[in-house]
């Protein structure tokens, strides 16, 4: 479910700046269904990506074989993404509060952390560069903060976080995230049990259309072809 709505937050013709895992699913998902014109861009410096195999890592050679042209990675970062060539970007998170800020680096005391997490990347860049950032993580009292413990990515571009339980949106202007629409047997309920701030919530909460048929096929052969080219 997960997948199935991050894909459909993607419109033909746009160009995705791309993370492996389940951003690369929603992203090659989007393109094999209602958005054919959709433009994947990873950052190995890959432009125009068409897998025709899910790719393991953004080294995986299935992308420059297929891509329109690969770039250096920062001619990537610079000419493109901070250019504000890139319409959309995916973003993980470990940490995520009610504005949106993300924390990928540590959980604890920078100094002496509980946890050292993998770090920034590209995603402080991406945060701050695309026209709009979709976040895709898990919900739950440890993940949903009232506060990042670190801020390694700024909040301000996040329109829509999707998570297992529902879809967070933030219209222009707005400080907060809003609980807009839940999953199919997801309640608000729980949404708000899932969260570690006081959740606002949309007077009227749509629920998620469950996944087609066609969407759930071509998923299918997606996560049958990870690693390998078809």
């Amino acid at each position: 479910m997960m997948t199935v709505a991050a894909a459909r937050q993607l419109r033909d013709g746009e160009v995705c700046f791309v993370g492996i895992g389940l951003p690369s699913t929603a992203a090659n998902l989007a393109r094999r269904t209602h958005a054919p014109g959709l433009v994947l861009v990873y950052e190995s410096g890959t432009i125009g990506a068409k897998p025709r195999a899910l790719p393991l890592s953004i080294g995986d050679g299935e992308l420059a074989e297929t891509a329109d042209t690969v770039v250096s990675v920062p001619e990537i970062f610079n000419y493109w993404l901070q250019a504000g060539r890139i319409d959309v970007g995916f973003l993980g998170a470990a940490e995520l509060d009610r504005r949106g800020d993300i924390n990928t680096t540590v959980i604890g005391p920078y100094g002496t952390p509980k946890v050292r997490l993998p770090g920034a990347g590209g995603a402080p860049e991406i945060a701050a560069s695309c026209r709009r950032v979709v976040v895709v993580v898990r919900q739950s009292p440890r993940t949903f903060v009232e506060r990042v413990g670190f801020r390694t990515s700024t909040g301000e571009r996040v329109s829509t976080v999707i998570t297992d339980l529902g879809v967070l949106t933030r219209e222009a202007g707005q400080d907060e995230l809003v609980l807009t629409r839940l999953h199919p047997g997801a309640t608000v309920d729980a949404a708000r049990a899932a969260t570690g701030w006081d959740l606002r919530v949309a007077d009227d909460v749509a629920v998620t259309a469950p996944p087609s048929a066609m969407e759930l096929d071509v998923l299918r052969q997606l996560e049958a072809t990870k690693g390998a080219v078809a």
